[in-house]
């Protein structure tokens, strides 16, 4: 699987406002909501299914990268969007860096094969530093696209 079979080209924030974790996670469902993926009613739900996820342990996988994620009854097909944090945001990260790429990951609930498959997409992705400071130095969301493996 590659990001770019499940990242919503129109979800893609190249600036995040959000200056904590809790308001970046925030940010990334109301954007794929804005791009038509979630109804309304369901962003708060979804939301917070994904803090419940980070409270259990943090998805700040080090080296400026965090991946929060959940697997929701209202999600009808695996989604997800990416964001760059140019100033970078606390997320408890297991190496204590600052988050500055965040890639969000909605799945169906009954799909946790597809879920594990998108995460490890993500991680093989972000293993390639180079890569990864190409995306942070992005500043539209086209740019971010057409780096997503």
């Amino acid at each position: 699987m590659r990001m770019s079979n499940f990242v919503v080209r129109d979800a893609i924030l190249p600036i995040l406002t959000a200056t904590t974790r809790d308001g970046a996670i925030t940010e990334l469902i109301a954007s794929l909501h804005a791009a038509g993926e979630f109804a309304e009613g369901d962003v708060p739900e979804i939301t917070a299914a994904v803090l419940r996820r980070e409270a259990m342990g943090t998805t700040g996988i080090g080296r400026g990268i965090a991946i929060p994620h959940t697997r929701h009854a209202a999600a009808g097909k695996l989604v997800g969007t990416v964001a760059i944090a140019p100033e970078g945001i606390s997320f408890d990260s297991v190496d204590d860096v600052p988050v500055r790429l965040l890639a969000v990951v909605v799945s169906p609930q009954d799909q946790p094969a597809l879920h594990l498959r998108a995460l490890e997409a993500i991680v093989h992705a972000t293993k390639d530093d180079d890569l990864v400071a190409r995306m942070i130095a992005c500043r539209t969301a086209e740019e971010l696209w057409s780096l997503l493996p």
